[in-house]
């Protein structure tokens, strides 16, 4: 026989209190608007009656559905677990669930999840995948959908933003790489199409000034995705062209690998004979090697503040307290891919 499902009534009625009392208890938001020893009272007897919230209902009374969607470029890159798990550190013990999607860097994916998204009616979107210019977004933030972009930003829109420290990332590790005897500095930039990519080839450009290091055209490749295959390109690219050079600083950390086992290929030596830099710090390289210097990001504090302007967002919060832009610090890791500039590779 099919068991009877317990309700908010059956709990007033075990704790006797108010139903609307005991729906405040069970809310993580509205919780705090009553004594914690009656909200402890509460769950206690929801537990022990083996009380389960139906969503879909609650969702028609407050119309909201208690889900976030969280955007990433690349599911299989492992810089996003920490980042995810800093989301929900946030929302998780408010209730909400996070709705995961892979866009593939691709535009027509992403602009049809962001649809998906929408139509399944989660309360806002953390996008860890847009393009500068990303007009599906930026519509569906127009039209009222709370929204923030994490690691990247949409260009000329409302749209809070929390980033990396770009510039001085990339310029105390090309400072790194002058103070040890590196002038031939190539870089390995990032898609222009993304923000980290031409936010972090302008920092390249600024910080080559700052330092009296001369910018050159020529030692710059650019990758079509942050991916190994586009750094293996990136570094085949360099070589063809006949150019010298003794050290390459790579947008990210993948690009980074991808040009370290291309090097490899054509039998020079990182670090010995070029110095590979990274950006990102992401999980796992320390078990490659040369062991990678990097500059390293916050990456489950990424997630958390990502998490916590959003709820701003939700909640209704006034404009002038939402921030519209956050940067996070870096810092430079040094490991074994950077050495004193060694000899100068031709093709």
């Amino acid at each position: 026989m099919r068991q009877k499902r317990i309700t908010l009534k059956d709990i007033a009625r075990e704790t006797g209190v108010h139903v609307s009392t005991v729906s405040r208890a069970l809310d993580p938001v509205e919780r705090k608007s009553i004594t914690e020893e009656v909200a402890s009272r509460i769950q206690a007897a929801a537990d022990a009656l083996g009380y389960r919230p139906n969503r879909i209902a609650a969702g028609l009374r407050t119309n909201r559905t208690m889900t976030v969607g969280v955007m990433i470029p690349d599911i299989t890159n492992v810089i996003f677990p920490p980042i995810l798990r800093g989301i929900e550190s946030v929302l998780e013990p408010l209730g909400y669930a996070s709705i995961i999607v892979n866009t593939d860097s691709e535009r027509d994916r992403e602009s049809r999840l962001v649809d998906v998204l929408r139509d399944r009616g989660v309360d806002g979107i953390i996008h860890a995948a847009v393009l500068r210019s990303d007009p599906s977004i930026a519509r569906a933030a127009a039209e009222g959908l709370p929204v923030v972009t994490l690691n990247r930003m949409v260009e000329n829109s409302q749209i809070p933003y929390i980033i990396n420290d770009e510039d001085a990332g990339i310029c105390e590790m090309l400072r790194h790489l002058r103070d040890l005897g590196h002038r031939d500095i190539a870089h390995l930039a990032g898609p222009q199409d993304l923000s980290t990519g031409q936010l972090r080839l302008a920092a390249f450009r600024n910080a080559a000034a700052t330092l009296s290091l001369e910018f050159r055209p020529d030692l710059v490749a650019t990758a079509r995705r942050f991916d190994e295959q586009e750094g293996a390109r990136g570094i085949r690219d360099l070589l063809a062209s006949g150019r010298t050079f003794t050290a390459v600083l790579c947008a990210n950390d993948r690009l980074a690998l991808g040009a370290i086992d291309e090097l490899r290929e054509h039998g020079i030596d990182c670090p010995r004979e070029v110095s590979v830099t990274g950006f990102n710090d992401m999980p796992f390289l320390d078990l490659i090697r040369p062991r990678l210097t990097t500059v390293r990001i916050l990456q489950h504090s990424a997630g958390q503040t990502a998490a916590t302007v959003l709820l701003q967002l939700m909640n209704g919060d006034k404009a002038e307290d939402i921030p519209m832009e956050t940067i996070l610090p870096v810092e430079i890791v040094v490991r074994e891919s950077t050495a004193p500039a060694g000899s100068l590779v031709r093709s």
